[in-house]
């Protein structure tokens, strides 16, 4: 049988580097676990390294998006079916908890299922025993589940979205992962780690490091998709760096930034959408003739800047003349020249 080994996890940071004993500690047990952190921050990895670390590493290590199928394609995918249980099943099928025996389940995403599902999973986790769909056989199985989400499941339980008895077993212990924003010792230690690993991907020689501009924009950026979105960052500013002897000195963290960008509907803020941001007055009366003066003058200085100071650029990108933008630089006595 072959097994594949963990991905490397790297930092040095005290938080991270709590994670991590905390998971030496855990990786012994087959208790459940249960993961907790915001998106990218590495849950999949830690279950990697739960398993990898216990008794079970030679055995299946076997993983599931909870959100990405419907309640009855999930149900089929940890516990099987029987020919003829549904339009479609021609043949018997084994469920990830039947191939997982002895080994580790890693279900990501698991405030995402049914209460349905829910009771099915807490049956196995407290008895080791579900039937595939359409038969009445009980199967046996010894599986260590490994649990993750991003949502605050406490709260789920409260809001009756989640069972309560199965958070109990779930939570023998809990990891909550730290998010990029306070791993700041780790950024700069991952951005070289992903850079080197894109250029050998290249097939550059060597990579030739972060100009000190560069670093300091990726130690000052809030990662709100942690991790993986700092691979992505990184990995794009190594292979639009065309000369491969200079040093990184452009980071672009969003992609779809450009003066071309289709623009749809402006989005109203709501409980369902919460990211979306408001209009926040400043704290004491102001003159409002000012205030949107200043704000033009903070606009096209931004938009001068992000445009690399190409004024056609720039008043295509502003959404009018090459014209009216001199005369807006004209009036506010705007550089048009990086200082």
């Amino acid at each position: 049988m072959v097994v594949r080994e963990p991905q490397n996890l790297i930092g040095q940071s005290p938080a991270f580097t709590a994670v991590l004993e905390q998971v030496s500690q855990l990786a012994p047990l087959s208790k459940p676990i249960l993961i907790v952190g915001e998106r990218g921050t590495g849950k999949e990895l830690i279950a990697e390294r739960l398993h990898f670390l216990s008794k079970r590493w030679e055995n299946p290590f076997l993983k599931l998006n909870c959100a990405a199928l419907t309640e009855s394609l999930l149900e089929t995918e940890l516990f099987g079916h029987e020919a003829g249980a549904f339009t479609g099943a021609a043949k018997r099928r084994k469920g990830r908890f039947e191939l997982a025996d002895n080994g580790s389940l890693f279900l990501d995403e698991l405030a995402n299922t049914s209460l349905g599902i829910q009771e099915k999973i807490l049956r196995v986790v407290e008895y080791g025993e579900f039937e595939r769909v359409g038969s009445s056989t009980t199967i046996s199985t010894d599986v260590r589940l490994i649990g993750a989400t991003n949502m605050d499941l406490p709260a789920q339980v409260k809001a009756g979205k989640f069972r309560a008895d199965l958070l109990d077993r779930l939570a023998f212990d809990v990891i909550t992962l730290p998010p990029l924003r306070v791993r700041i010792e780790d950024i700069q230690l991952l951005a070289e780690h992903f850079a080197t690993k894109m250029a050998s991907e290249l097939e550059r020689e060597y990579f030739a490091g972060f100009a000190k501009s560069a670093r300091a924009a990726l130690m000052q950026y809030a990662w709100p998709g942690n991790v993986r979105e700092l691979k992505n960052v990184v990995e794009r500013a190594v292979y639009r760096n065309d000369d491969v002897e200079a040093e990184i000195t452009q980071i672009d963290f969003d992609p779809f930034e450009s003066p071309w960008r289709p623009l749809g509907e402006p989005v109203e803020p709501s409980v369902e959408n919460p990211a979306v941001a408001t209009t926040i007055l400043p704290p004491e009366a102001f003159n409002l003739k000012d205030h949107i003066q200043q704000t033009e003058i903070d606009l096209i200085e931004a938009a001068l800047k992000q445009n690399k100071y190409k004024q056609k650029q720039t008043a295509e990108y502003l959404g009018m003349t090459y014209h009216q933008l001199r005369g807006y630089l004209r009036k506010y006595d705007i550089s048009d020249k990086d200082d």
